[in-house]
């Protein structure tokens, strides 16, 4: 058999004859660090890479710029992105989550809590941070200072920007501490040993502190309201109800709850009461829902005192006839707790009033309760009596609506064995066998159950 004559060699393509466009298409899927290590290829690919268009994504992805900031910049996108870049770049995983939630959150304020937006502070500066963690000798997470080359917290005033919440003669108000006041307030003793406050209440002392590192049983960046552990054998140990694992999620949490409707604005404050839009009842034209709120500084876990206020809307329907308005006569309540046991409360009014309702008429009001447990519900019903038909009474059902308290951690510093740490899954039953005290509610406040 012959051998096949020589088949003639292909010409390689070279990246040189390449068209531009499909080369570009390519480029515009690679990520900035790939874009960048382009540049470094040869000349034809380093001329691409700088094609002003692909550098447009990664501003406004990592750095939220607009065409309009581009414009008033008056500078190429590769510009923009490579001087943000320089001051900015050790916060890329952090920066467009963070500013998205403070544009989010002024742009809201701006609406409903005006006031609030002059106790915001200008952004931090990098060395600012850098003082500060030399002062307090610990790092200070990057979403953490990402967050204050924002905005470096807010002035010590009332109303505060991380939420409030009032009961009679309890008022708290939690503002954002700027990184200097923060620094000021670092914990080394027992307890709290390496622990910054990143909110401070003026009336009651409450702080939210993080970890800046895994000690005394805490796990690093943890975020918790701390309480003394009065049955603990060292005065120094605390529980610390967890209100979140890092700065991020702490903080983006909180700013989706405010813009969403989550938390209800009442007079120019955010007030955390969260509401389960499940937690609504309808009788005849009166509707009832309710928001619920864990109150750690007036809640113990050893011994077991947990507090919980909440707020009840009754409204009656706008569509409803003039006939219908009536007057609340009394209450009943019946109270479960984690256990099962059962207490039943009656009585007239609540808060001491008889609020009379009508068409499109709203009548709110705020009460509070406490659990030896660590979650209870309530459910019951408001006696009505109508205006017009005055022997006329019937009555509108209050929704079941379920308090739980946060997740705790109870430690002991000093003490030996790293197994003491427990947290609220599997607290309920050691307790049942310490002593139990009923702690008595603050001096003022309101009466329980109304």
């Amino acid at each position: 058999m012959a051998a096949p004559p020589d088949s003639e060699p292909s010409s390689a393509l070279s990246l040189e004859q390449l068209p531009t466009d499909p080369l570009l298409l390519i480029l515009s899927f690679l990520d900035y660090r790939d874009l960048v290590s382009c540049c470094y290829l040869n000349q034809r690919l380093n001329q691409l890479s700088s094609h002003d268009p692909l550098w447009k994504r990664h501003c406004k992805k990592y750095w939220l710029i607009s065409e309009e900031e581009k414009n008033r910049r008056n500078q190429s996108w590769k510009a923009i992105f490579t001087s943000t870049y320089s001051d900015l770049g050790r916060y890329i995983h952090y920066y467009a989550t963070l500013k998205k939630a403070w544009d989010d959150l002024e742009q809201y304020l701006g609406q409903w809590c005006p006031r609030m937006i002059s106790s915001l502070k200008e952004s931090a500066r990098e060395e600012d941070l850098d003082a500060v963690e030399a002062q307090i000798r610990c790092k200070l997470p990057d979403d953490y200072r990402c967050s204050f080359r924002i905005h470096n917290g807010q002035k010590l005033v009332v109303p505060g920007l991380m939420g409030s919440m009032a009961l009679s003669n309890h008022y708290r108000s939690e503002d954002l501490l700027d990184i200097d006041t923060a620094a000021g307030g670092f914990q080394q003793r027992l307890g709290l040993k390496q622990c910054l406050p990143l909110t401070f209440c003026i009336h009651t002392g409450l702080s939210q502190y993080m970890a800046l590192e895994s000690v005394e049983g805490r796990n690093k960046y943890e975020i918790f309201y701390q309480c003394p552990d009065q049955m603990a054998r060292k005065p120094s140990a605390i529980v610390m109800f967890i209100t979140g694992t890092s700065y991020l999620e702490w903080f983006t949490s909180y700013v989706h709850e405010v813009v969403t409707g989550g938390y209800p604005i009442i007079r120019d404050q955010i007030f955390r009461y969260v509401h389960d839009k499940k937690c609504v009842a309808t009788t005849e034209d009166i509707t009832v829902s309710v928001s619920t709120s864990f109150l750690p500084e007036l809640s113990s876990v050893h011994p077991p005192h947990y507090f919980f206020t909440y707020r009840i809307r009754i409204e009656m329907s706008k569509d409803a006839l003039p006939e219908k308005t009536c007057q609340l006569d009394s209450r009943y309540w019946r109270i479960t707790n984690a256990k099962g046991d059962v207490e039943e409360v009656q009585g007239p009014g609540v808060v001491g009033e008889f609020p009379v309702i009508g068409p499109g008429k709203v009548y709110e009001y705020t009460s509070c309760t406490t659990f030896s447990t660590t979650s209870g519900y309530m459910e019951g019903y408001y006696t009505f009596h109508c205006l017009y038909y005055k022997d006329r009474f019937f009555n509108v059902t209050i929704p079941r609506f379920h308090m739980v308290c946060p997740t705790f951690k109870a430690t002991n510093p000093n003490e030996s064995g790293g197994d003491e740490d427990q947290d609220s899954t599997d607290t309920d039953d050691s307790r049942d066998r310490r002593r139990v005290w009923d702690l008595p509610a603050p001096s003022g406040c309101c009466p329980c159950h109304t």
